[in-house]
């Protein structure tokens, strides 16, 4: 069994992952599959092996928000570890072909209970996303829109590909106003203008970016 390396896992031995993931289950997403619905029940958690997905909510207006992206090492579906009887909290939809190591919250409990270093790490994950909704948190409150725009597009590229490459990421420019919140006509505009700067290029559906240096230097102009 091909391990990979996850960060809820990366405190235990290649013994202690091996027996998590022997009780696991692969699974295998096509680009726009959903995995739950917010409102399903919550009985397992998902260890990304390959691919990346969009974590959205509905908003009071019935509208779609995308609020996270996660890609390959992550995880998603963690809550249902703790609280198993309450419903998912949002809908979770594969970006591209993607895969999972899909671990049964009865499982995880099992294995808990005489590995307790797993709880250690499952309290370092929530952490890890309570400073990263922190920082978005705040960037919203003090940022200009046209650089969350940006932040939240280069956020989205590091999931994707070497440094070096050209990436194209599959999210509309609605997803990407979700996530910088603030309104597609924004995006669209903040696009155009790396457009014409040669640094992205628009796509139907997708945005590939060209130069992500263009865009960090325009995206922290207060960086020395």
């Amino acid at each position: 069994m091909a391990l990979g390396t996850f960060i809820l896992l990366d405190g235990l031995s290649p013994a202690d992952r091996d027996e998590l993931l022997d009780r696991a289950r692969r699974r295998a997403f096509s680009p726009g599959e959903v995995v739950f619905h917010a409102g399903d029940p919550a009985d397992a958690l998902h260890l990304v092996r390959s691919g990346r997905f969009a974590i959205r909510l509905q908003t009071p207006f019935g509208d779609v928000a995308t609020i996270n992206v996660v890609g390959p090492g992550d995880a998603f579906g963690e809550l249902a570890l703790l609280t198993p009887d309450a419903p998912r909290s949002a809908t979770v939809a594969a970006l591209d072909a993607a895969e999972t190591w899909c671990v049964h919250e009865v499982d995880f409990r099992r294995v808990r209970e005489h590995r307790p270093q797993l709880n250690a790490l499952l309290v370092e994950l929530l952490s890890t996303r309570v400073r990263d909704l922190s920082a978005q948190l705040l960037d919203a409150l003090h940022l200009p829109a046209d650089l969350r725009v940006r932040r939240r597009l280069l956020d989205v590229v590091a999931l994707y590909g070497a440094e070096t490459d050209a990436v194209t990421v599959p999210l509309t420019q609605e997803d990407l106003a979700s996530l910088a919140g603030t309104s597609r006509a924004t995006v669209n505009r903040v696009l155009r203008e790396e457009q014409a700067h040669g640094a992205v290029e628009l796509q139907r559906g997708r945005t590939v970016v060209l130069d992500r240096d263009a865009i960090r230097r325009r995206a922290h102009p207060f960086s020395a």
